[in-house]
């Protein structure tokens, strides 16, 4: 069984790593092919059988996985944003929400064969959407910017409250299907809450009075999450999951405690954990389906895909000032995702050990539920918003990676034309605070990570200008955004001469991006030249100024750095070939200072 556990554990992360690169290259959820790959290795091929091999361990191991998700997925909420989410939003996550469970829960029963108990269990399941399947997809419908934030923040803030929720239907159900009394469910859900909220006050407190140096803080806080889970579970049976969501969610809201390094951490354990444990799960799936599951499980697809969604943003989003047709294409995209897959599987691992009739059906109808709509959705969702004529046109926004002195002065000289849009991102929050003081839309935090997959608004960014002080984290960034923005619209801002860098850096540097306005341009000499005096002067050219007349009111020493044609592109100097700007076209130039 050693050897055996071994193999499976190595093809599962080796697999899982192809999944996730997959997705990346074609911008679709990872879980969709985490769950096909599970499926062909399980139920088709039988080449994986987890109950076989992981024997006993199975149950503890996914637990203790979908307990980290659950985490990771809880600290996301926070309090304080929800005040600016619009109502559109508000009603989504709350009546609407509730209104889509209820009408999931009945179509579960009458399509499905599922009881009450589990039917409603399968609406709290499948009502939430998710983050980290919308993202890709907005990425690819690029739908107008109101759309892609009602939608982002949707999944954003039901990720953790729809996971919430479902936990404390299943705990009802348990303690329904032992005996007990609506008064030990209440201690269930009280000593869940209770062991969570004391767990994410004492560690909260270690984290904010540094008595966990930084580089334990990562181990520190995922013992402390497994442990909150173990003993909650010990306390009252089944209450772990509540405990540890609980948790993520008081501690992502705590004053003055440090834990973005943490939700980094988090995020890469996350996705190791969800490409193993999806192909775990999905392996598992019985074969032949139960009896009809196919059919109603494709039934209620379409049922909630054409009715139940469509109706639930009709009634949540009246008021809201969304026009008919953002209405309409929001109705159509809600993509289920991990919450539902990871948390029905294990539900349906512990029901199926009390005998409970139907559990067996649960997670392949939520299984095709995640598969129909993120297939369906991925292909339909980008034609119906053109037929709707509410997708974004070609993005010719700015990206500036970088919150320096020489990044914020590029990027409040292309704010201030008004013909594009500008975001800044970088982890230093002194120039992320005056980016937004000067109200330049800014993300705090690492634009490759996931963080930033769910709340870095790209709509209308077509763009990347990498421009911060660390040469090694400026070619990350270029080489991830180059699938998502093209090649030829991906530069970088040489941090070295090419004199100083060896020749193989060089080149690769070149192989990343392009250097940004010349190839002796450096990032340490635009800075020398903005404290010289030099500054970025936007000239719009006409036939009796044109170009040459800018260089030559300058003596020779303008810099052309970007272009805006009359029909609004973008055009950015490098030092592969030089522009020619022409009348009627408005340049932007680093120019001396004028004499005084």
């Amino acid at each position: 069984m050693g050897i055996e556990l071994g193999m499976l554990l190595t093809l599962m992360l080796g697999i899982g790593f192809l999944c996730q690169w997959v997705a990346w290259r074609v911008r679709l959820p990872a879980i969709l092919f985490l769950l096909l790959v599970g499926i062909i290795a399980g139920p088709v091929t039988g080449s994986l059988q987890p109950d076989r091999v992981l024997g006993d361990l199975l149950f503890p191991v996914v637990s203790l996985a979908v307990a980290v998700i659950l985490f990771e997925g809880s600290l996301t909420l926070r309090f304080h944003e929800l005040k600016g989410i619009g109502k559109a939003v508000r009603g989504l996550v709350t009546y609407g929400a509730i209104l889509a469970l209820l009408m999931l829960a009945a179509a579960a029963h009458f399509i499905g064969g599922l009881g009450w108990e589990l039917s409603f269990l399968f609406g709290a399941l499948t009502c939430v959407t998710g983050p980290t399947v919308i993202a890709p997809m907005l990425r690819t419908v690029r739908p107008n910017a109101r759309i892609a934030n009602v939608l982002r923040w949707e999944g954003i803030v039901i990720d953790p409250i729809g996971a919430l929720f479902a936990v404390l239907v299943f705990e009802a159900i348990v303690s329904h299907r032992e005996g007990h009394s609506l008064g030990v469910f209440l201690g269930t859900v009280v000593a869940g809450a209770a062991v969570g909220g004391a767990a994410a006050w004492i560690h909260g407190n270690l984290l904010r009075r540094h008595w966990i140096p930084e580089y334990l803080q990562n181990f520190g806080t995922l013992a402390a999450v497994l442990l909150t889970f173990s003993l909650s579970n010990s306390l009252a049976h089944e209450s772990g999951l509540l405990a540890v969501t609980l948790m993520g969610i008081a501690l992502g809201n705590m004053k003055d405690v440090h834990i973005e390094d943490i939700m980094d951490f988090k995020e890469h354990l996350t996705t190791l954990l969800v490409s193993s444990l999806f192909i775990l799960l999905a392996a598992r799936l019985p074969w032949p389906l139960p009896d009809g599951a196919l059919f109603s499980g494709i039934a209620i697809f379409a049922l909630a895909q054409l009715l139940i969604r469509p109706l639930s943003v009709l009634v949540s989003s009246m008021g809201s000032g969304l026009t008919w047709r953002e209405r309409a294409l929001i109705g159509w995209v809600a993509p289920r995702g991990i919450v539902a897959a990871s948390v029905s599987a294990l539900f349906a691992l512990r029901l199926e050990k009390t005998g409970m009739t139907g559990a067996d059906r649960l997670v392949p109808l939520v299984f095709l539920m995640i598969i129909g709509t993120v297939v369906f959705q991925s292909a339909t969702a980008r034609p119906l918003a053109r037929w709707l004529r509410v997708a974004e046109p070609e993005p010719d926004g700015i990206l500036v990676y970088g919150a320096n002195r020489v990044a914020l002065e590029i990027a409040r000289a292309l704010h201030a034309t008004g013909a594009l849009r500008v975001v800044v991102a970088d982890d230093d929050w002194h120039g992320i605070r005056t980016a937004r003081m000067e109200g330049i839309p800014t993300f705090f935090g690492n634009p490759v990570s996931q963080a930033a997959d769910r709340n870095l608004d790209l709509s209308g960014i077509g763009h990347l200008l990498a421009m911060s002080t660390h040469r090694e984290l400026n070619s990350l960034v270029s080489v991830h955004y180059r699938e998502e923005f093209g090649r030829d619209k991906v530069f970088r801002l040489r941090n070295l001469s090419p004199e100083e860098s060896h020749g193989r850096a060089s080149l690769a540097g070149s192989l990343v991006a392009p250097a940004l306005f010349s190839e002796d341009m450096t990032h340490a000499r635009f800075d020398d030249l903005l404290q010289d005096g030099w500054r970025i002067a936007t000239t719009r050219l006409t036939e009796t100024f044109d170009w040459d007349a800018l260089v030559a009111q300058n003596e020779s020493h303008a810099i052309l750095l970007f272009a805006i044609d009359p029909r609004g592109v973008l055009r950015v100097a490098t030092g592969r070939g030089p522009l020619d700007p022409r009348p009627g076209w408005t340049v932007m130039a680093l120019v001396p200072a004028r004499p005084t």
